[in-house]
């Protein structure tokens, strides 16, 4: 039986813990890349491809008439078709880094459970119903018990809006997001909640206990300032940060602004954080319009790093930071020129399920 669960006792995992699987959603919305949408089934299965060779995917699929040629496709990037469960389950966008399940699991790993945040399109779009059921077609297939997040204002009692991308975690209690994305009347997610307030949601149901409030997200960013493109832990006390060296960027004044914050601020025990820097790549655009490229946008999994990348100078300079970061992990690179056109990358349409001991 499902039931609802307390939150005492546990806690929202790191993304380099160890996965269970990984949740993603096969591509159909051509309105997601103009022009580009033919090139994008085979983005994605590259990327099924390199996941499903060390853990298992939760593939979201439209009907099940698509179902063979899919597989097909993945099976011609190598993929490991034993270790792709298909769910028929309608979406509007592949976007499940944000759509889809936060996970929390106990202090031994012997539990977990969902919360059951709200999705709305980012307070951006009109079509979200099919991606804000998600979770409820996750909860009932893994036998899950879960929470529906609440706030109230003015007597009103509303469901909260998180997205996985708007906030990142260290896994011990730190976690990091923008003032853009979650403090802001643009996109607004949640009228009426303060800082304050959304530190104490941050506190209650994610076993939080400091947050790391950066200024803004970067320049294309169809969120409004996702932590996800521009800083992320990748351990306990280090944190990889987006920065620009061009002075004449739009990004330069942001991201130097938000090496300025981290560069002063502590973890949950008042330790200082290791900032390591990773170089934006140069302003791309697509149809005279600049996409949010960044390589921070990047994916954990099992034994693997998949990191986008852009047929830019910096490509190889970012890998072999990486490299020298996830040595016990091989770096896989992901041309993400034409994915990126969609406003989002690797991380954007990944979302991990944490393993159980």
């Amino acid at each position: 039986m499902i039931s609802k669960a307390s939150v005492s006792g546990f806690r929202m995992p790191a993304e380099w813990e160890k996965q269970e699987s990984t949740l993603i959603a096969w591509p159909h919305n051509k309105d997601d890349w103009p022009d580009r949408f033919d090139y994008i089934p085979k983005v994605f299965a590259e990327i099924i491809a390199q996941i499903s060779k060390v853990q298992k995917i939760n593939l979201l699929i439209q009907n099940k008439s698509g179902k063979l040629g899919i597989l097909k496709l993945i099976k011609e990037f190598k993929g490991i078709i034993k270790n792709i469960f298909i769910i028929v389950k309608k979406t509007d966008r592949v976007w499940t880094r944000d759509s889809g399940p936060i996970y929390l699991i106990n202090k031994n790993k012997t539990k977990k459970i969902i919360l059951n945040w709200k999705f709305n399109a980012w307070a951006k779009y009109k079509n979200y119903l099919n991606d804000n059921s998600i979770n409820k077609t996750i909860i009932k297939l893994k036998k899950l018990k879960y929470i529906n997040p609440k706030y109230k204002i003015k007597n009103k009692v509303k469901d909260i809006v998180l997205e996985g991308g708007a906030i990142d975690v260290n896994g011990l209690g730190c976690l990091i997001a923008t003032k853009e994305c979650l403090l802001n009347k643009v996109q607004e997610r949640n009228p009426g909640l303060k800082k304050n307030e959304i530190e104490n949601i941050f506190k209650s149901y994610l076993g939080i206990k400091k947050i790391i409030w950066l200024n803004k997200g970067i320049v294309g960013d169809d969120t409004h300032g996702h932590i996800d493109d521009i800083a992320r832990f990748i351990s306990k006390d280090k944190v990889f940060l987006a920065y620009e060296k061009n002075q004449k960027d739009r990004n330069f004044k942001t991201l130097n602004e938000n090496y300025k914050i981290l560069n002063k601020i502590t973890d949950q025990n008042g330790k200082k954080l290791k900032i390591i820097k990773i170089p934006m790549p140069k302003a791309l655009y697509i149809h005279r319009t600049r996409v949010p490229a960044s390589y921070l946008n990047f994916y954990i999994a099992n034994k693997i790093v998949l990191v986008p990348v852009f047929n830019d100078p910096n490509d190889k300079i970012v890998l072999k930071i990486f490299k020298n970061y996830f040595k016990k992990r091989k770096i896989i690179s992901i041309n993400c020129l034409d994915l990126i056109w969609g406003l989002g990358a690797v991380h954007c349409m990944t979302h991990q399920e944490p393993a159980l001991n």
